[in-house]
């Protein structure tokens, strides 16, 4: 249970035994600009007073409906149908979200095993997990798994996967007897030549994104063949809308496939909650973090389901653990379960396509803007990276964009200062031609 001074004297008593002296001690390393404020609320409002002002400030804030977005780079706007809504909010649903004792309902345990069945199929692996916190702890947890499965040091990731997902990682292995190396990119893919030269055999694994954070498509199957040559596990880190399309880690010979989940069936929701999934081969099964339902018969012969994998030093010898997770995303991956049982194969294609379709067509349009430039030459899913000439600055220009109604493509400059003059722009199925061009249009008359 956790627990909370009463009084000014426990208080102090308990900042002692770790070593300060204050509260403000504590909370040094946190920077000014990012701690609380002081509450804006004045004393004294009444019940209907609070609403009203609370109501004001929340209305400061503008939904999706009420803007036309080209944002992506991990957090994706898609459509999602009402029934997955309807079903989702059913009153035998409301509890499964992170579900601690998994094993104390049936129906949780089966929704857990059609996750895990509609992710193996939909990633073509072998064994999928119940999922994890998001897709930038899978992604770690898999670096975790190589090191172990491997007893290798080191760990490579391009510098195409995404800057979270790689500053995640690095904290996971701060406290290992690891070494991180980025292998650098050409033309906004992996460089293959780089990748041949740091692979040796203390390689436990390497790590690519597909499509990549640039939005290009990487040569995984080349990847992944340099990578089993020398002994290490291949990782690869998926959008899952974009498998209607492109191809699965399976088919190209990954050892682990890790992905953000939350754009099936579940809105952005200011970046939150996340839905990890985790599959892999049935070879590294016992080494798998994170748990996994399994499918059994009773003792009246009737079909049940049960926790066939705890990894967690709570419920395994310590030293036998593989990972501190110990549930998972349960009502997200819920939801991610019903999109996928309402799309199916060929509904996930039809929508796949359609992404690509607009995308390109978006591409187009931009392209024809003279200030524009393709920022490189590859194949795409939904995302493309334009480059604006030397006269246009890209924070400058969404500035003057969002007034309009328009958040435009995002600006690469803080995380890659060498590409300050490029953006990444996402276009999905939510966005209609219409306001594609009224965005063309736009951008024609600010600059």
């Amino acid at each position: 249970m956790d627990y909370a001074p009463q009084t000014d004297t426990e208080l102090h008593e308990m900042l002692a035994a770790i070593g300060v002296e204050s509260f403000e001690e504590l909370i040094q390393a946190v920077p000014q600009d990012v701690r609380q404020q002081a509450s804006a609320v004045p004393a004294g409002l009444t019940e209907p007073e609070l609403l009203q002002l609370l109501e004001r400030l929340a209305g400061r804030n503008r939904a999706l409906t009420q803007v036309t977005s080209f944002l992506g780079a991990g957090c994706y706007q898609h459509l999602v149908p009402t029934v997955v809504d309807a079903i989702a909010s059913r009153g035998e649903w409301l509890t499964p979200y992170t579900p601690y004792q998994a094993e104390a309902s049936q129906g949780t345990l089966q929704a857990i095993y059609e996750f895990q069945t509609m992710v193996c199929e939909l990633l073509r692996m072998e064994l999928a997990n119940a999922s994890l916190y998001d897709g930038a702890s899978s992604a770690a947890e898999a670096v975790v798994l190589a090191l172990r499965a491997t007893e290798r040091p080191r760990i490579l990731l391009s510098e195409t996967v995404h800057p979270h997902v790689r500053q995640v990682i690095a904290t996971y292995l701060s406290g290992a007897q690891a070494v991180i190396q980025e292998i650098p990119s050409v033309n906004g893919v992996t460089d293959l030549e780089a990748l041949g030269r740091a692979l040796r055999d203390d390689v436990a694994g390497l790590l690519l994104q597909h499509p990549n954070v640039f939005g290009c498509l990487e040569p995984m199957a080349q990847a992944a063949d340099m990578t089993h040559r020398v002994g290490g596990l291949f990782m690869a880190s998926v959008y899952p809308m974009s498998l209607g399309l492109v191809q699965p880690p399976g088919a190209y010979g990954a050892d682990i496939a890790v992905g953000e989940g939350r754009c099936l069936g579940s809105p952005p929701a200011y970046g939150g909650p996340g839905l990890g999934l985790f599959a892999t081969t049935q070879a590294l099964l016992r080494r798998m973090p994170g748990r996994l339902s399994g499918c059994s018969v009773d003792a009246a012969g009737r079909r049940a389901f049960t926790l066939t994998l705890q990894t967690r030093e709570q419920h395994i010898r310590r030293e036998r653990a593989t990972s501190n997770i110990c549930t998972n995303q349960g009502w997200i991956m819920l939801r991610a379960t019903i999109f996928l049982s309402l799309l199916g194969p060929e509904g996930l294609r039809e929508l796949a396509t359609r992404n690509a379709e607009k995308a390109r067509y978006a591409r187009e349009r931009l392209l024809e803007l003279p200030w524009i430039s393709p920022g490189v030459d590859q194949p795409f899913f939904n995302e493309f990276m334009l480059r604006y000439d030397s006269s246009v600055a890209p924070e400058t220009l969404n500035r003057k964009l969002a007034k309009q109604g328009i958040l435009g493509g995002l600006a690469l400059g803080p995380w890659y200062p060498t590409r300050a003059q490029e953006t990444l722009w996402c276009v999905t199925e939510a966005l209609g031609r219409e306001a594609i061009d009224r965005t063309v249009e736009t951008l024609r008359k600010l600059v």
